[in-house]
């Protein structure tokens, strides 16, 4: 029996983007990364991606990584006590990430902020503290806000409605729902950031979803080291192959895929009040 023929993979450099692109959510900080973010930077350059948004989970996660980025002035960054991690988030750490939102320039989002019931890592009651501490610490910096929402739908939802979040500059991170969940996201003036599940086989309701994103309120993420998007699925995921989730949001809505790639990158940029 002869062996089995392996699998040509397309490059991220094949598919020719403009250099524009942004990565809106990534944790280049996380020990996946041995290398170095140096290299997984230019790797994304040279498929297009220019800025990427790092998230910090947590202050100490920020005091201990930020420098590594010193040097690359493409990457911006949020900050926020993710719900599975939350446990000591009280008055000292809302302090800390108050100054270090008033000193660093580069911080610009409170979050990955929100509930997470399929880890159920921490008491859901202090999630739910965690989540409006933050929330009005947001509205306080006057920062925008950056959800995780993890089999907590309904809940999520009633606890930004229940602060007045409604209209507030807000996105759902890692969006992975159906058409009926987009609705009621947009429906609150909110965005939606689409991660690498949108090119999985199994995912037809979330490309259904992604057809009815108005285009000024989509971005794009990777959500790296997790939710490799195929053709590299099972492989470490990374800056450059948010080019692939752009092409399968582009083939659902049955557009270019340079006009997603390109309004998406906008939508970030205004979003985080970035330059281009």
């Amino acid at each position: 029996m002869g062996k089995k023929k392996k699998t040509e993979r397309p490059s991220p450099e094949s598919l020719a983007l403009p250099p524009c692109g942004v990565d809106s959510h990534a944790h280049l900080d996380l020990e996946h990364f041995t290398e170095g973010v140096g290299p997984v930077l230019d790797r994304a350059r040279a498929c297009g991606v220019v800025q990427v948004g790092n998230v910090f989970l947590g202050v100490e996660a920020y005091r201990k990584n930020a420098a590594l980025f010193a040097d690359r002035p493409e990457v911006f960054f949020v900050l926020g006590a993710h719900p599975n991690d939350c446990q000591g988030f009280g008055p000292a750490e809302a302090q800390a990430m108050r100054e270090a939102f008033a000193r660093d320039e580069r911080l610009r989002a409170v979050g990955e902020i929100g509930l997470d019931f399929y880890w159920d890592a921490t008491p859901r009651e202090t999630q739910a503290a965690a989540f409006r501490a933050q929330l009005a610490l947001a509205r306080e910096l006057e920062r925008p806000v950056v959800i995780h929402s993890r089999n907590a739908t309904e809940e999520t939802l009633a606890l930004l409605l229940d602060q007045g979040f409604s209209g507030y500059p807000l996105l759902w991170h890692c969006f992975g729902g159906d058409a009926s969940l987009a609705g009621r996201i947009l429906a609150q003036g909110w965005s939606l950031s689409v991660p690498g599940p949108v090119t999985y086989a199994a995912n037809a309701e979330m490309r259904d979803a992604v057809q009815g994103i108005p285009l000024d309120r989509l971005l794009l993420e990777t959500d790296c080291p997790y939710l490799t998007p195929e053709p590299y699925r099972g492989k470490r995921n990374e800056p450059a192959y948010l080019v692939f989730t752009a092409q399968a949001v582009a083939q659902a809505r049955g557009i270019d895929l340079g006009e997603v790639w390109e309004a998406a990158a906008t939508n970030a940029r205004r979003f985080f009040g970035l330059l281009a």
